[in-house]
């Protein structure tokens, strides 16, 4: 398993304090267990990322004997007394512990580092160092018997989570350290692990395999790069596949797969769904409830054919704004939407005009939602009706009538709203990234299902 290093470490705590990306999920993608991954990330969430710039510290023995007396004589969890003083290990605290009940509950500084020159070069009898002495009397057979014990002492240190073993590459990367350290051959060290059941064995070729695999992307420094700026530059809201399609458009051919392995290597994940709140607009009955000519059909052979709309609530430090859009059918463009602090029907009536105003030929549309009480209202009605447009609405209760819209915004609040609340100081603030995600969402955000355009490309597409 390799060691987190600082980067590493900042990009797994954005990824589960912005994105909401579990720890169990980042165990597994950063090889490194739960419990290490949950006790940085509550470290880092208490202290801030100044932790990670935190020097080694030597501790005295008046601070450990307060964190320790914290643990037995106050009765507190080693967890909790680690996080608050701010250890980057649990098990510093695990050691002295063991060490300080060891010691007759006395604190004991252990000698760091090399002994001093005049005690490290003690000389026997013969006025040859100790340390070469002891060396040249170990027979060939015990050489090997040392360099066995430290073989499997190695491969036991593999830090893992409990109920998984170590993964190959990593045990490849010790034995290839080994190599180094000792010596010795490959196969002496791979015969040591495989004849111990206590340890994970490893074939010589899985072993050649892997140091082989390693270079596998060094033809892919091309893509790797193109897929990391698509990555920034959609702010991490595409995953592999949406990135597939636009590195296509961007003359780069790629196998969903291999973006799906680069991705995962280069540890860049699209944003996580996440379940969002809906706004209820239904009063009971106000008006006239028309029936349901969609039936769930949402797409639109050309456009302008069908039309979608309903309401959605943003709140923001106590505060609410409301948004209302009307999406097209063929297109899945956002063809007009309004923004107001209260969901009146000024909103819904201004988004209509401001949609009539872009698209005047409306005769045969069919414009469908929800019944909210802004849609039963007889002005809302009789414009329709004057302007040659069919009106449908989703049976009561039943959201998935509306489905193309609520998809909409499930969407919208994932990759912009959830987890970047902190990033909007007022409602004014979060008002204006709508308007910048809905222009986004209109000319720049690619759909799979539109052949790889975005809604206004997908338009003069049909319309050519």
């Amino acid at each position: 398993m390799a060691k987190l290093s600082k980067q590493d470490k900042i990009e797994i705590y954005h990824l589960w304090h912005d994105y909401q990306v579990g720890s169990t999920e980042l165990s597994q993608r950063y090889q490194v267990s739960k419990p290490n991954i949950d006790y940085m990330l509550a470290l880092i969430n208490r202290h801030g990322l100044a932790i990670l710039d935190q020097p080694y510290t030597t501790y005295t023995n008046n601070f450990k004997e307060q964190a320790l007396k914290r643990i037995i004589v106050d009765h507190e969890s080693l967890y909790h007394v680690a996080l608050a003083l701010g250890l980057k290990s649990r098990g510093m605290l695990h050691n002295w512990l063991r060490e300080y009940r060891k010691n007759g509950y006395n604190i004991v500084n252990k000698q760091r580092g090399r002994s001093p020159h005049d005690q490290k070069r003690t000389t026997d009898q013969t006025g040859k160092s100790s340390t070469q002495a002891r060396n040249r009397t170990l027979t060939p057979a015990e050489l090997k018997a040392d360099y066995r014990e430290r073989i499997c002492k190695k491969i036991e240190r593999l830090s893992r989570p409990a109920d998984q073993e170590p993964q190959v590459p990593e045990i490849a990367q010790a034995v290839t350290q080994l190599r180094r350290e000792l010596k010795v051959s490959v196969t002496f060290i791979l015969a040591t692990i495989n004849t111990n059941p206590n340890l994970p064995h490893l074939s010589r070729s899985d072993y050649y395999y892997t140091l082989k695999k390693k270079d596998k992307d060094r033809d892919n420094q091309e893509i790797m790069a193109e897929i990391k700026a698509i990555y920034e530059e959609h702010k991490h809201r595409y995953g592999y596949r949406r990135i597939t399609v636009e590195l296509r458009r961007r003359g780069l051919l790629a196998n969903h797969k291999k973006v799906q392995r680069l991705m995962n290597k280069l540890k860049l994940c699209g944003i996580v769904s996440k379940r969002w709140h809906k706004y209820n607009s239904y009063r009971g009955t106000q008006g006239p409830i028309k029936p349901d000519l969609i039936k769930r059909n949402f797409n639109a052979i050309y456009p302008n054919h069908k039309w979608y709309s309903d309401i959605t609530e943003f709140k923001l430090n106590g505060q609410k704004t409301y948004l209302s859009p009307i999406i097209d059918g063929c297109t899945q463009e956002i063809i007009s939407y309004t923004i107001s602090r209260s969901p009146n029907l000024k909103q819904t009536m201004d988004m209509l005009k401001k949609a009539w105003h872009k698209y005047p030929a409306l005769n045969g549309l069919i414009f469908h939602t929800d019944q909210g009480w802004q849609y039963q209202n007889y002005r809302f009605q009789a414009w329709l009706e004057n302007h040659g447009i069919s009106q449908s609405m989703s049976r009561k209760g039943n959201s998935l009538d509306d489905g193309l819209m609520e998809g909409f915004f499930g969407i919208l609040k994932r990759e912009m709203f959830y987890g970047f609340e902190k990033q909007f100081k007022n409602l004014n603030e979060l008002e204006d990234a709508i308007r910048d995600y809905i222009e986004y969402y209109n000319q720049k955000r690619i759909k799979i299902k539109l052949k790889g355009l975005t809604p206004l490309e997908y338009r003069k597409l049909v319309l050519s």
